[in-house]
């Protein structure tokens, strides 16, 4: 069977060194947007951000983690209970299924803490890959990049790490991140595609790095480095963004 072909990165190890610098310039302690108090807030928090804006979320997990930040008192409160604080959220029935699930999983297999590895987060029900990355970063400083929406569309619009699928961008930013950045690097993606790489029109006239970017999306006239892109490479990510 004939493998799919896979891109690289549009730039030089120079040019994504001074890319993540520039980011560091400008929000030197970049936060999540999602509102917790604790590992478990926050696994619930991002788990409720699916399909749904950090605002949204915020605004309906207050009264919830009020009752109720712990998963002790969140199996005491119900599902009914949880649905009451989260009916403005989309999917928020089968949202609220999957956090009394996980607050049951995490006392019965857990002692009732959140575990820092990927591979005991994913198995929490409504838990993926992403949400698991953010977890390992923000509760426990493990360096992970997950991939949502925005860091998707960057890796694809400005070829920095171009995939058909979330997985494959989070393998090609893995391999071009400098490490020195890698921590930070998944809040620094995330904010510059929500206030400046925006999904309908990237405002270029006032982006840090438009000067590097070889996005053949550009909405102003900012000349990039020259650099040989095999027509088929621009396409292809120009399909992704489509899809």
């Amino acid at each position: 069977m004939r493998r799919p072909k896979r891109f690289k990165s549009a730039y030089t190890q120079e040019e994504m060194e001074e890319i993540f610098r520039r980011f560091s310039v400008q929000r030197p302690e970049p936060r999540g947007e999602l509102e917790h108090v604790n590992p478990f807030t926050l696994v619930v928090a991002v788990a409720l951000s699916a399909q749904a804006t950090d605002a949204g979320v915020n605004k309906a997990t207050r009264g919830l983690f009020a009752a109720a930040d712990t998963p002790a008192r969140m199996l005491a409160l119900g599902e009914d209970g949880v649905i009451a604080h989260i009916r403005t959220i989309g999917l928020y029935r089968n949202k609220a299924k999957n956090v009394i699930a996980l607050s049951q999983m995490l006392i019965d297999e857990f002692g009732g803490e959140v575990p820092n590895t990927r591979e005991q987060l994913m198995r929490l029900p409504g838990v993926g890959r992403k949400t698991a990355n953010v977890v390992m970063s923000m509760a426990f400083g493990i360096p992970t990049l997950a991939v949502d929406t925005h860091v998707f569309r960057l890796g694809n619009r400005c070829l920095m790490a171009p995939g058909k699928t979330p997985d494959e961008v989070e393998e090609q930013f893995l391999k071009v991140i400098p490490e020195a950045y890698l921590f930070h690097a998944h809040h620094w993606l995330i904010l510059h595609g929500r206030y400046t790489c925006k999904a309908r029109r990237p405002e270029c006239e006032r982006c840090i790095i438009a000067d590097l970017c070889r996005s053949p999306e550009k909405s102003c006239d900012v000349a990039a480095p020259l650099v040989e892109l095999p027509p088929q490479q621009i396409g292809e990510a120009a399909l992704v963004e489509s899809e």
